[in-house]
Order: C-alpha cells, then structure tokens, then sequence
C-alpha cells in the first residue's frame, strides 16, 4: 500500500499515519480503561451488592467472554466498514453499557452489564488493524507491539486511578454504594472524546477512507477456514491464552487478592495491581523488537524459542507470586512474571503475521480470541469455592509451563508467497 511509514517517530503527530498511530493507542487505552474500570473498585461493589465468590468468578468470565465474539466480528467488520467507522460505533455503543452498569441494584443486572461492557475489549483489533494499514511490513510487527501495549497500559491506569475517582466522589460527601456508580462516568466521557478524535484525525489508510478511495478488499475475498488445520495457529492460540488471558485475568482479580491475602486499602491494592499493568508502557514493545532482532538472526526457529522461553519464565515466576508470604515478595515476583508475560504477549505477535500470510486477519483474529478464551477459562479457577486465589495462580503457573514446552517443539516457519501478495496480506493485520 503506498504512502506507508517506514520509519516510527513515536513523538510525532505529524501525518495521517502517525496520527492515527497515537489516537488508536488511545482509543484502546480508553475502552480498556473502561473495560477494566470495575475491577478495582470490586471490593466496595462486593459489599454493597452482597456478591459470593462463585458470583465474582461469574462477573470475571463475563467480562472476557463476550469480547471473544466480538474480536472475530470486528475484525470482518474494519475489512468491510473500514477501521475508522468501525472504532467510532464500537465506542459509541460500548460507552452505552459504561455509563448504565451504575443502574445495576443486584447480581443479575450487574453481571448483564459486565457482559455488555466486555465488547469494548474487540478495540484490540481495531488498534492493530489500524496500525497495520500505515506502517511498511518491516515495521508492522513493532509498531502493532506499541500500540497494543500501551493500549493494554489502560488496565494499570484504571487499577490506580479508579478508586482515586472513587475515593474522591466520596470525599464530596456521596455514599460508598453512589461513589462506584458516578465513578464509571469517567471512562464513558473519554470514550466519547476518543470517538470524536477518530472521526476528526483520522483516516482508514493513508490515502484516504475506503469510501473515498474504492478500497473493497474485504467485501470481496473469502474466508479461508483450511487454515484451522495447522497446529502452528493452535499453539500460537495457546499461548496467546496463557499471557493475555493471565493479564486481563489479573487485571480482574489483582486488587481482590491483594485486599484478602495481605489487607490492604482498596486504594493501595489498586495502587500495586496498576503497577503490573504499567509494565505494559515498555514490555509488550520489547517483547516485539526482540522477537524481530531474534528473527532476523535465527529466522522462524528463533522466534519460536523466544516465545518458549519468556512463556516459561512467566509460569515459572507466576507459581512464585502464588507462594508469596510477604507483600514485597509478592510485589518483586510480580513484577517479574509480569514482565515475561508482557513480552510472550509481543513475541506471539511477532510470529502471528508470518505463519499464513496469505490470512494475516483471520490468523491473529483467531490467536487474539484465543487471549480472552484464556481469561475466560481462568475465570471459572477463581469462581470456585474449592479452590483459593493462591491455588489457582499456582496451577495457571504450572499450565503455562506445559504450553511452554508445546511452543518449543512446534516447528515455526514463514510461508513462501509472492512479496506483492504478502504486502497485500499484511497491510490487512489484526489482533
């Protein structure tokens, strides 16, 4: 595609590429923000609607399973309406759910809530489309890595910044129960903002919307399913479920373990749960440059040992955090399997566009849903009354060893097409 970057200068807003490269950074930031913005504030909500365990496991999977719908829709539906009028209507109707959860009185409503609010988690592939369709192929992978972790930077943000709003609604004489509800207007009002940034900043592709253009490439061409036959795209999925799907399930549950296990203040808990999602502003990125540095030394193979590698450093640190008897040591351990997890997040991605270039979209829509599948399976750990908080962070653990040891014998290669069909196949990246 012409007009595309070729080179990345992060602090520039100059252009319709790096435009857009800031604002669909920020519009994932935002739904995130509001995806996640609950989360914090669970121990307050918990009391006031008077929830169990097994309900908060419940909220938990609904959070992240409607997203996996919603991942692979959005992504036929940037192709089709282009990415500009699809990230403007997702935050239109997603800001909708944002604003109404403070209606909900009891367990059934909220949960319907969440649910809804779980959509806005299908920015994820706005944001990577997006940034594919400005940046030259051999810039896809660490710009989509950029944007994807400082979008993902917005679960930190909420798990900090959240019950500071919170703390602050009540400093104006509201009731605890009142304080959770006005608080979720916040993310709602950015994400208004952010849409009408979209539509005034941005374009679908460096020459121009779709409409203006005569752009029709995803109206025309087929979905091809054969590709559900390569185990490499399954192992990908994997372990795709073990590092996102671990982190969107600690964004969840971070501040109600920190509350139980070491009695923290909600604001403290949501202080240190923030900080694992703050490694996001550098993590993920250096997870997608070294993936590419390794490619480019060691080709295919060697991006697939560095994606083994972190996966078992992360499972291995995580059963560590399990273990933790003290808040430091609880803090230091999390600190590391954050950073391991955040770059496997980087590393899967630095392999996704290679695999099937001939189905870049289809391929790292599938691998992304895999993510929130992830979440959603985690979730029915800590729904459970049999299991604690510490047993199911430790059997997470041991599970992201054994994909570990799947992706290290998983042969990894880059398919040999036509360099005009693979720019084609590439400008159409998503997550």
């Amino acid at each position: 595609m012409k007009n595309q970057l070729t080179k990345l200068n992060i602090f520039s807003v100059k252009g319709v590429q790096m435009r857009t490269f800031h604002i669909t950074w920020l519009m994932f930031f935002v739904c995130f923000f509001g995806w996640f913005g609950l989360a914090p504030l669970m121990p307050t909500i918990r009391t006031e609607l008077h929830l169990t365990k097994g309900q908060i496991g419940n909220i938990i999977i609904a959070s992240v399973s409607a997203t996996i719908i919603a991942r692979l829709i959005i992504g036929k539906l940037c192709d089709t309406w282009g990415p500009r009028k699809t990230a403007i209507r997702l935050l239109l109707v997603g800001s909708l759910p944002v604003f109404l959860v403070g209606l909900a009185h009891d367990y059934t409503t909220f949960l319907l809530f969440r649910l809804a609010i779980g959509v806005i988690g299908a920015s994820f592939v706005i944001t990577q489309f997006h940034t594919s369709m400005m940046f030259a192929p051999q810039l896809k992978g660490t710009a989509n890595a950029i944007t994807g972790g400082w979008g993902n930077l917005g679960g930190g943000v909420t798990n900090m910044v959240m019950p500071l709003i919170f703390a602050a609604i009540v400093g104006f004489g509201y009731t605890t129960a009142e304080a959770w509800r006005y608080a979720m207007i916040v993310p709602g009002v950015l994400m208004l903002v952010i849409a009408f940034l979209y539509s005034k900043y941005t374009k679908d592709t460096p020459n121009g919307n779709y409409d203006e253009i005569g752009y029709s490439q995803g109206k025309s061409s087929k979905t091809d399913w054969s590709i559900l036959g390569d185990w490499r795209i399954w192992a990908l999925t994997l372990a795709y479920a073990m590092c996102f799907g671990m982190e969107i399930t600690f964004d969840n549950v971070a501040s109600l373990h920190f509350v139980d296990s070491f009695h923290l203040s909600q604001s403290s808990a949501g202080f240190w749960a923030g900080i694992f999602g703050f490694m996001n502003l550098f993590a993920r990125a250096l997870g997608g440059i070294v993936s590419d540095k390794v490619g480019n030394k060691f080709g295919m193979r060697g991006k697939g040992l560095l994606l083994a590698g972190v996966l078992l450093c992360e499972g291995a640190l995580l059963i560590l955090f399990a273990q933790s008897g003290s808040l430091l040591a609880a803090i230091v351990s999390m600190l590391s399997f954050a950073l391991f997890l955040k770059m496997a997040n980087g590393a899967t991605y630095g392999i996704v566009p290679f695999v099937n270039t001939k189905n870049v979209g289809l391929v790292s829509g599938i691998v992304g849903a895999g993510g929130n599948f992830g979440g959603m399976l985690f979730g029915f750990l800590f729904k459970s009354d049999s299991i604690t908080y510490v047993q199911a962070f430790t059997y997470i653990g041991y599970t992201v060893i054994v994909v570990a040891l799947i992706v290290l014998v998983t042969r990894f290669y880059k398919q040999s097409v036509p360099s005009t069909e693979t720019e084609t196949a590439m400008s159409g990246s998503m997550a």
